[in-house]
C-alpha cells in the first residue's frame, strides 16, 4: 500500500516542481507529459525558451507604439501658484475676487461689473505650462486668463496676451489693451464637441519662447507664434472678470510648470 500511494502522489509532486515560467509559457500537454515522465526535462526546456523568445519579439512589436502614445501626453509636474485656501501670492481688487470652496470667485451675481478687474500674481514668468479649472456663471458672462502682461500703471488694465473665454471668446488668444485683436482661435464646430459652458472646464496653456498653445479639455484650440520679436515674452499672470452684466468667473486648481 504505501507504494502504491507514492506511485500515485509522485504525478502530482513533479507537477508542483515545474518551473512558474514553465505553466506561463508552455501549453499544458507539455506539462502533462514532464510530470508523467513522458518527456525528458530538456524537452520542455527547449519549448520554454521558445516561448519565452516568441514572447520578447511580440513585446517588441507592440511596446515602441505604446511608447510613441506616452510620449505625446503631456507630464503633469509643477507646483500650485493658489493654495486653495488664500490669495497668498496674488494681488488685486478684493471687492471683486476673493476665495470660496477652495476657488477663486471672481464678480458677482448681484450687480454689474463696472470695470474689467484682474487679480495678478505678485511673480513674473517668462517660458511655463499653467493648468487649471474654469466655469463662468450668469448670462453674458465674459473672463479670461493674462499671460505675460503688464498692468498698466495708473489704471485697472493689463495689457498682454490672454487666454480668453465666453461666449464668441472661448479658446481665442486675445491680444488685451495692446492690439486689442484676437490674434488666433479653434474651429467653433470642434470646440462645441467639447466645451462645458456651464460647468468647470480644463485650460492648458503653454508658453515656450514666442510661440503660444491652449488646449480647453484636451481639443487644442490656438498655435500661434508671435511675428513681432521686440514684444516682451515675460510678464505676470492674471484672471479677469469682465465688465458688464451681473457675471461670475471661478478658477481652480491652478498649477505651473516652468519651461
Amino acid at each position: 500500500m504505501r507504494l502504491e500511494r507514492e506511485a500515485v502522489s509522485k504525478p502530482a509532486l513533479n507537477r508542483r516542481r515545474v518551473p512558474l515560467l514553465a505553466r506561463l509559457a508552455v501549453p499544458s500537454r507539455a506539462i502533462h507529459c514532464w510530470a508523467s515522465q513522458q518527456w525528458h526535462p530538456n524537452q520542455v526546456l527547449k519549448l520554454v525558451l521558445a516561448k519565452s523568445v516568441a514572447i520578447v519579439l511580440v513585446a517588441g512589436v507592440y511596446a515602441p507604439s505604446e511608447r510613441r502614445v506616452l510620449a505625446d501626453e503631456p507630464s503633469k509636474p509643477g507646483v500650485a501658484i493658489f493654495d486653495g485656501t488664500s490669495l497668498d501670492g496674488w494681488e488685486g481688487n478684493t471687492e471683486w475676487f476673493r476665495v470660496q470652496d477652495g476657488a477663486i470667485k471672481a464678480g458677482s451675481l448681484e450687480k454689474r461689473i463696472p470695470r474689467n478687474e484682474f487679480l495678478c500674481t505678485t511673480k513674473e514668468y517668462g517660458d511655463f505650462e499653467l493648468r487649471l479649472k474654469f466655469k463662468l456663471v450668469g448670462r453674458g458672462a465674459n473672463a479670461g486668463v493674462q499671460l505675460r502682461s503688464r498692468r498698466i500703471p495708473n489704471h485697472h488694465e493689463m495689457r498682454g496676451y490672454q487666454a480668453d473665454m465666453g461666449q464668441g471668446w472661448w479658446g481665442c488668444l486675445y491680444d488685451e489693451s495692446r492690439r486689442n485683436r484676437v490674434l488666433a482661435g479653434p474651429d467653433k464646430a470642434e470646440l462645441a464637441k467639447v466645451l462645458k459652458p456651464d460647468d468647470w472646464n480644463d485650460y492648458r496653456i503653454r508658453c515656450q519662447g514666442r510661440r503660444i498653445q491652449l488646449w480647453i479639455n484636451g481639443l487644442q484650440t490656438v498655435d500661434y507664434t508671435e511675428p513681432d520679436e521686440k514684444l516682451e515674452q515675460r510678464g505676470l499672470i492674471g484672471l479677469q472678470i469682465h465688465g458688464g452684466p451681473p457675471s461670475e468667473a471661478w478658477y481652480k486648481d491652478l498649477v505651473l510648470e516652468a519651461l
